[in-house]
């Protein structure tokens, strides 16, 4: 999603005239809101916020991807027992299960 910057808005002008810019939302342009003369929030169509939400879904699933893949290549067959492992952080295992 591409914002062209004579669509940038001030949050006052926005406040004077929203359905302005949610109708032009709603036609496909996109604008983004000044505050103190920063980017502060944007108003974009249903279907953009949808493709947004769904790239979000699929770098979530790319990294978990990645972090598999990054276990696939680097394990060498160790295992360690998770009595081991509380052992070494000097985890007490019954006094977790009392609980």
């Amino acid at each position: 999603m591409r914002t062209d910057t004579k669509n940038l808005v001030s949050v006052t002008d926005f406040s004077r005239h929203p359905s302005r810019y949610i109708n032009s939302a709603a036609n496909g342009t996109s604008h983004v809101i000044l505050k103190d003369n920063r980017p502060t929030a944007a108003v974009i169509d249903m279907e953009s916020a949808e493709r947004l939400a769904h790239l979000d879904e699929l770098e979530d699933d790319l990294k978990l991807m990645a972090a598999s893949l990054v276990r696939l290549v680097t394990d060498d067959g160790t295992r360690h027992s998770l009595d081991d492992v509380a052992a070494e952080f000097g985890i007490d295992l019954d006094e977790l299960r009392k609980d």
